[in-house]
């Protein structure tokens, strides 16, 4: 069968409402089969890894997907509620043939979703996307199932959670220590509430955390990385060194100084480009960023000969560029950093593991680490569409954005997209005034709500 154009997988897997379809039992199940189905045209026994965050409606999907893959005769392994970075590493550890994780990152818990990862830890490339949607479809795959003798088992991993702290453990230099730090915390109710303050206590750390007593429905409800508020109260008001907020399965994280600053995804990203450079381990001396990242960042990297390539907007697609461009660094202004010489995707715990072993080898705190990184302004508007046509087919909209761009020259940028997980299109400003950035995102946004918003 050929496969079809993607209708359910986004720029970061399937999202949607839980038990809404395609997040239905039904179709879960048919997703299971399909994802069977594809990884086993290879010959042997195969081993599929699901892991979720801590959204009450995992229990359903984890149940309905394992359903599906053992009735095609692979096996499952359920690690339970661990980050997404982590399914990716016991995916590769683990030799599984491919890995699962259920979570809507920063979405509230009414929200879930799926991603999948190969053998090797990486997200599925669209044309794999597009071959198991083809699968899914009713009737596909229906009659389709291994006889009684062959079906798959379920297993359930009881130390993943400790196979994974080793993981990161191992990451961190060995000769340094965090003892003597104090860290701020937030796991927002999510995947990581048992293993970023597991980590970082056992390195030494004294850890305060926040957002560790997740219920299925208090996921990313005023915690995380949406609201570093949390942990910057707690940083000034403790004296703390540093403050790591995580999201909802924590494969990003915003940082927040000693003083309260907020460090985003830009900034962690030439804090840790500079401290790999200085020691001969920043690939090709580039960093890949996002057509969101802020021109501050390629401003900041200039004078240490370090160059920006952007992708668009997406981890895996930041990820796929590191690929082919030689990358070891990248991420996304949110807070996703891969690490690649380490790991196949963002992993928020790391990247506070790396930026504290920066602070420990120069001596300076963090906010002296990233004093020299100088933001230009930018006004982000999003809007609700129930449509999603190619912008540039739209003329009202296409002659206000070419307007705008004529405007802004060589002093600003305009970007507008579509939102990759939600329906909503994003219109972004960037240039040297903050009043310029808001007056010309906003006359674009009142464009595009006329023709392209939702009722």
């Amino acid at each position: 069968m050929k496969p079809s154009v993607r209708k359910h997988f986004g720029t970061d897997g399937i999202r949607g409402t839980a038990s809404v379809p395609p997040l239905d039992p039904e179709t879960l199940v048919r997703l299971g089969k399909a994802i069977a189905h594809i990884f086993l045209r290879q010959r042997g026994k195969h081993r599929i890894l699901i892991g979720k965050d801590t959204r009450l409606s995992g229990y359903m999907i984890e149940t309905s997907l394992a359903a599906g893959i053992t009735a095609m005769g692979a096996d499952v392994l359920l690690v339970g509620p661990l980050p997404t970075p982590g399914v990716a590493y016991l995916t590769r550890s683990m030799r599984a043939d491919a890995g699962v994780m259920i979570s809507a990152s920063h979405n509230p818990f009414e929200d879930n979703g799926i991603k999948i990862f190969g053998a090797d830890g990486f997200k599925l490339p669209d044309e794999m996307e597009a071959e198991i949607e083809a699968q899914i479809a009713p009737g596909v795959l229906d009659g389709k199932a291994a006889p009684p003798a062959d079906l798959g088992k379920a297993t359930r991993i009881n130390d993943a959670i400790g196979r994974y702290t080793v993981f990161l453990k191992n990451f961190f230099p060995r000769e340094l220590t965090l003892e003597g730090l104090r860290i701020g915390l937030d796991c927002a109710h999510g995947a990581a509430y048992l293993v970023a303050p597991q980590t970082y206590s056992e390195l030494g750390a004294e850890v305060v955390s926040r957002g560790i007593s997740p219920n299925g429905r208090n996921i990313n409800a005023g915690f995380g990385s949406l609201y570093p508020e949390i942990v910057r109260k707690l940083v000034l008001e403790q004296n703390l060194d540093i403050g790591i907020s995580l999201d909802g399965d924590a494969d990003r994280a915003v940082l927040i100084d000693e003083k309260g600053g907020v460090l985003d995804g830009d900034m962690i990203l030439a804090l840790c480009a500079i401290d790999l450079k200085q020691r001969g381990l920043l690939k090709n001396d580039k960093v890949i960023a996002t057509v969101m990242s802020n021109l501050g960042l390629e401003k900041v990297l200039a004078p240490h000969g370090i160059r920006v390539e952007r992708a668009q907007v997406g981890d895996r697609y930041v990820l796929e560029m590191m690929v082919q461009r030689g990358a070891s660094l990248g991420g996304e202004q949110s807070g996703h950093t891969i690490f690649l010489d380490a790991t196949t995707t963002g992993d928020g715990t790391m990247t506070g593991l790396m930026v504290l072993a920066a602070m420990l080898r120069s001596g300076k705190p963090l906010s002296a680490l990233t004093a020299d990184f100088v933001k230009f302004p930018q006004k982000l508007i999003n809007i609700n569409v129930t449509r999603k046509p190619p912008i540039e087919s739209v003329p009202l909209v296409q002659k206000i954005i070419s307007q705008k761009e004529k405007e802004l020259g060589d002093s600003g940028r305009i970007l507008v997209r579509y939102s990759g997980t939600e329906n909503k299109i994003r219109v972004m400003v960037e240039c040297e005034d903050e009043g310029a950035c808001k007056r010309h995102a906003t006359e674009v946004a009142s464009v595009i709500e006329q023709e392209l918003g939702a009722v």
